[in-house]
């Protein structure tokens, strides 16, 4: 009989035509439609390229110059004008800069921030694809359920019209089962809309709407988290949580640019050297004081330069005493992540085992429904049981259905944030979970051949 009932139940809750995507495919939309994915590499890459930026700042800078001028002499035995034009190339390079080291470090950690905030965005993205697409699933069954319940209390309702009319039992009873259809009427209403907001909500991920998807197989396994110990679970979350990662390197940042401005103290140091030609014409007075004659001048000059800040208005200790402060918010934000990771990771450990042990309670309770709706329904046809008990036991029946598929999405849910919380949840774990979904499971027609049958052994 558990065997014939749980059959009967995944022909309830898994009305699925040819065709249905399933969970891969539907990952695979999301990641070329998805916005918020999008932001994240680009902001990834913006970073990159910051990066970068930020190391130019210490490699050598070459340009090229060029200057004209008009120059006018006039003075004691000097009366004259001429026009002089200059170019060449100039090369800098810097020798000693702190600061310009210290704030390439920042860089190169924010970087490493970004980077770990788009592996982070890529694992919510996985389980947000996950729980929209077993949402949809779930209010599909909630549809299912509801709309098999009505199916069933209409049928009271119509076998208590029938009763009455030949008077076997009183108006009261008719107005019971009546009264049960409309609420169930009601509540099928409300589970349609339901769905067709979590469509919406899988729309907003992919870019289409998806009326067919594949569903969880009959067989599908809820197995122990492994390892089987809190403990090492929180371990592995606290090493490569992508949260407190990126905690981490931002707090490297805020201590690298407490160091940079510190650095502001420092003396800087650069190389420069510079290649240029002059040219001069129109000297008015060739025998002036400065005895200038057209012509072109060549001119080679490699130096060094020392620059010794001394006093900067108070702003490099201001600096210093700002970035002391904000490494002190990066140590506590960590903090603050590193604890939310590990009550979460713990919270949901034991949450996942909560799961698989009301799926399992719930599989029984099915049968012990399913049992006691056949016991209702006999005792009402020899006078033992009222309309209202047979009700009572037809809702209990299908809201057992209903909860049991409930408890395996919850624990698909909860085992793919149990992994991102550690920091391992990969696509990999999407093309696992994809290989237990099925679009040829019974449609809704079997549960009615099903109920038929159960309703009607001689059949």
């Amino acid at each position: 009989m558990k065997k014939r009932l749980l059959s009967g139940l995944v022909g309830l809750l898994a009305v699925q035509p040819a065709l249905a995507m399933d969970l891969v495919e539907t990952y695979e939309k999301a990641l070329s439609y998805d916005s918020g994915i999008a932001a994240a590499q680009a902001s990834f890459e913006a970073q990159q390229a910051g990066s970068d930026v930020t190391r130019s700042e210490l490699l050598p800078q070459l340009g090229a110059f060029g200057e004209a001028n008009y120059v006018d002499v006039d003075g004691p035995n000097q009366d004259n004008s001429y026009r002089e034009y200059a170019y060449g190339v100039q090369l800098t390079q810097p020798l000693f800069q702190a600061d310009a080291w210290f704030r390439y470090d920042a860089s190169q950690f924010q970087t490493d921030s970004a980077r770990a905030q788009y592996n982070l965005a890529q694992q919510q993205l996985i389980l947000d694809v996950a729980t929209a697409y077993f949402n949809v699933l779930r209010a599909q069954d909630t549809v299912t359920t509801t709309m098999a319940a009505e199916t069933a209390i209409q049928r009271q309702y119509e076998q208590a019209q029938e009763r009455f009319d030949v008077g076997l039992i009183a108006i009261t009873e008719v107005y019971e089962a009546r009264a049960s259809y409309d609420d169930t009427r009601s509540q099928r209403i409300v589970a349609e809309n339901q769905l067709n907001v979590a469509r919406e909500q899988l729309a907003r991920l992919t870019g289409e709407f998806a009326e067919d998807l594949e569903n969880l197989r009959q067989n599908f396994p809820l197995n122990r988290p492994d390892p089987m110990d809190p403990a090492a679970w929180e371990m592995t979350a606290l090493d490569q949580n992508w949260s407190i990662q990126s905690a981490i390197y931002d707090l490297n940042v805020s201590e690298a640019n407490l160091r940079a401005s510190k650095a502001g103290h420092y003396p800087t140091l650069d190389l420069n050297a510079s290649y240029g030609k002059t040219k001069t014409d129109g000297l008015e007075d060739p025998s002036s004081f400065q005895m200038q004659r057209d012509g072109t001048t060549t001119q080679g000059v490699i130096g060094l330069t020392l620059n010794v800040p001394l006093y900067t208005g108070g702003g490099t200790q201001a600096s210093v005493r700002q970035q002391r402060s904000l490494v002190t918010v990066a140590e506590q934000s960590l903090q603050t992540v590193r604890r939310d990771v590990r009550v979460s990771t713990r919270s949901l450990f034991l949450t996942v085992n909560n799961n698989i042990e009301t799926a399992s309670a719930l599989e029984q309770t099915i049968v012990s429904r399913r049992s006691a709706l056949d016991a209702t329904r006999a005792g009402y046809e020899v006078g033992t049981r009222n309309i209202v008990e047979v009700l009572d036991a037809e809702r209990a029946y299908y809201v057992a259905l209903r909860d049991f598929a409930n408890a395996r999405y919850d624990y698909v849910i909860n085992t793919l944030q149990l992994k991102q919380a550690a920091g391992t949840l990969s696509p990999q774990d999407l093309a696992a979970l994809n290989n237990w979904l099925s679009e040829t499971a019974p449609g809704i027609e079997a549960l009615a051949n099903e109920e038929k049958v159960l309703d009607n052994p001689s059949q």
